[in-house]
């Protein structure tokens, strides 16, 4: 006959045996949070691009924007933006609010700022009702490991003006600079400009597409935004020698984007 089980490994084995069914009730309840989520961040994003009625297609999309601010204004990639657009044949830099079918309704914007050195760009509503902005994180608590959403249009206008979500974790916090030819071009004065101006974005264990840049990454249980994501400035900068990064991506952090909104104020 066995002896009696002492009280304190009675107690573990309990402990154990709770642990199992709250972790199964906290998974359900995390995916749960994020369909809450979504229903506030899907109105806010937008498709950035040009149209002109006489062309085909009228809409030439180029990248994803989100509301910020008071709901008049829109952030998004400075490289999302074109060189110019022809006035005179009727074109126009537009924003395309998601739809429930092929097509959304079709809003003029006019580029408020731009910060070409952080690839970030405000555009400003013309006319019209403001959209539900996202709220922006106010601190800069992102670390390593932590769960995050982004919503946009991964391959453009191809499947409709319906935004795509896509989930994963912070897999890195790290600096990007633009790559040396060869370890004679690293002097001392540049090592000490790089660690001192040293330009940290976050990278992504999620797989992101050219369509995807200028969408809000966010935290997916507050819809909190903490970055833009970015798929043309870090990529040139930071991985030059890679063709077709696999399920890696990038996100500029939100204290950027804070730092253009105030200075429009």
């Amino acid at each position: 006959m066995s002896a009696p089980t002492p009280m304190p490994t009675r107690r573990r084995l309990l402990a154990c045996v709770l642990a199992v069914p709250l972790a199964m009730v906290l998974a359900p309840a995390a995916r749960a949070d994020l369909v809450s989520t979504l229903s506030r961040v899907k109105p806010s994003v937008v498709a950035v691009g040009t149209y002109q009625r006489t062309r085909s297609p009228a809409f030439v999309f180029r990248g994803t924007g989100f509301a910020v601010g008071d709901g008049t204004l829109v952030a998004t990639n400075a490289h999302v933006l074109p060189e110019q657009v022809d006035s005179a044949k009727m074109e126009a830099l537009v924003v395309v609010l998601p739809g429930d079918d092929l097509t959304g309704a079709v809003r003029p914007v006019r580029v408020l700022a731009t910060e070409r050195g952080q690839d970030l760009a405000l555009l400003r509503l013309e006319g019209g009702a403001p959209l539900p902005p996202l709220r922006l994180a106010a601190d800069a608590s992102v670390r390593e490991g932590q769960e995050v959403a982004f919503t946009g249009f991964p391959i453009g206008a191809v499947l409709g003006m319906t935004p795509v979500t896509h989930r994963g974790i912070v897999s890195a916090i790290t600096p990007i600079a633009i790559p040396q030819a060869s370890s004679r071009d690293l002097n001392p004065a540049l090592i000490r400009r790089l660690a001192r101006d040293a330009f940290r974005v976050y990278q992504l264990d999620a797989t992101a597409y050219p369509g995807n840049s200028g969408s809000p990454l966010y935290d997916p249980l507050t819809g909190e935004v903490i970055g833009v994501l970015n798929m043309v400035f870090v990529k040139s900068t930071k991985e030059s020698v890679l063709s077709d990064p696999s399920g890696i991506s990038y996100a500029i952090p939100v204290e950027h984007l804070q730092r253009l909104i105030a200075a429009q104020r």
